[in-house]
């Protein structure tokens, strides 16, 4: 019998598991056959620990279980409507003899390329899986079926391979070995291919190998004039330059002509009262003394010009000896005089 399935993550398998008097049987580890809606299939490869070893990532939904030995009550599958099962991951290991047919069909080749027909179709594969099942009531009512709850172990990460799948995965894989590289690839422009070809020839001529004459050519074929770029670049900048002062100058008088701005704010409060205050400023002009204040300044330099003559004349009054202090003066010469007469007399005799 097939019954339609639910998930064990589903509300109503955890109500049944707390309802006491209800009849339900659980399974464990029951293995089984998945039937998968595969969806998309990538050839990728393991770490560098694994050599790069190829494998194949498939991706699919869940849509039937069916157990290797009837469940309670004769249920032989249990099957989930398209968008109601859970996504499947499936990871398939080629064996060292797929690994050698593949390199025959020209693994290594960019052309290689996952085959098309594997996917949009149903696979079926082993797995193990928890089971839930609910007995219908004892009522003996029309529509009473038993309810099936399923968990499939590893659902995200199903390890499979030639064994355990029956699915050998190499033999759908086309040939490309003869094709060498995709047809995209090898289609190359037909100038381009021209033009490399014809550079390539040409360093192997014999013109190119008299490398005398053309060293002589170049060393005397004249210098190409520079291009005045810098006096063109300079006026173009300056032209940028002018551009700018006269937006930026069109810009602040619509600023200041503008009500409620910074820039009409100055204008009018403070701009105006600055020229409004420098045209109403006299020129300054140094005062002019009266004539009392100028005979006060004539008597003062008049008492100081006689203070300066004043001390001049002491200073010469101090310098010239009085007559006692120079008859005083003469005295003592002669002193000194005789004094040294007499000492010279002692010492001759």
């Amino acid at each position: 019998m097939r019954t339609a399935g639910l998930t064990m993550n589903d509300v109503w398998a955890h109500r049944v598991l707390r309802e006491r008097g209800v009849e339900t049987y659980r399974l464990e580890g029951v293995t089984t056959e998945l039937g998968v809606m595969v969806e998309s299939l990538y050839l990728k490869h393991r770490g560098k620990e694994e050599n790069y070893r190829p494998y194949l990532h498939m991706t699919g939904e869940l849509r039937s279980v069916t157990p290797a030995t009837a469940l309670p009550f004769g249920i032989s599958q249990v099957t989930y409507s398209p968008g109601q099962g859970e996504k499947v991951d499936a990871f398939y290991e080629f064996d060292d003899q797929q690994l050698v047919v593949l390199a025959s069909k020209g693994y290594f080749t960019s052309g290689f390329a996952v085959p098309e027909q594997v996917t949009e179709i149903e696979w079926e594969l082993p797995a193990t899986a928890d089971m839930l099942v609910l007995a219908p009531s004892g009522a003996q009512t029309e529509g009473d079926v038993p309810v099936v709850f399923t968990q499939i172990h590893d659902i995200g990460g199903l390890e499979i391979d030639l064994e355990s799948s029956g699915y050998d995965l190499a033999s759908y894989f086309a040939d490309h070995s003869k094709d060498g590289v995709p047809r995209a690839e090898a289609v190359v422009d037909a100038r381009e291919l021209k033009a490399r070809s014809d550079a390539i020839n040409s360093l192997f001529t014999e013109d190119e190998l008299d490398l005398d004459t053309e060293v002589k050519q170049v060393v005397g074929a004249p210098m190409p004039e520079a291009a005045p770029v810098a006096d063109g670049m300079s006026a173009r900048l300056q032209q940028i330059e002018a551009e700018i002062a006269a937006e930026r100058k069109q810009y602040q008088t619509e600023r200041a002509s503008t009500e409620g701005t910074t820039e009409n704010l100055y204008r009018e409060r403070v701009a105006a009262a600055l020229q409004t205050a420098e045209e109403q400023e006299e020129p300054f002009a140094p005062p002019v003394p009266s004539r009392e204040v100028q005979r006060d300044l004539n008597l003062d330099l008049d008492l100081e010009l006689e203070e300066q003559e004043q001390e001049a004349r002491r200073r010469e009054v101090k310098a010239a000896p009085s007559p006692d202090e120079r008859k005083r003066q003469v005295s003592q010469r002669a002193a000194d005089l005789d004094f040294g007469e007499d000492g010279e007399q002692s010492l001759g005799s």
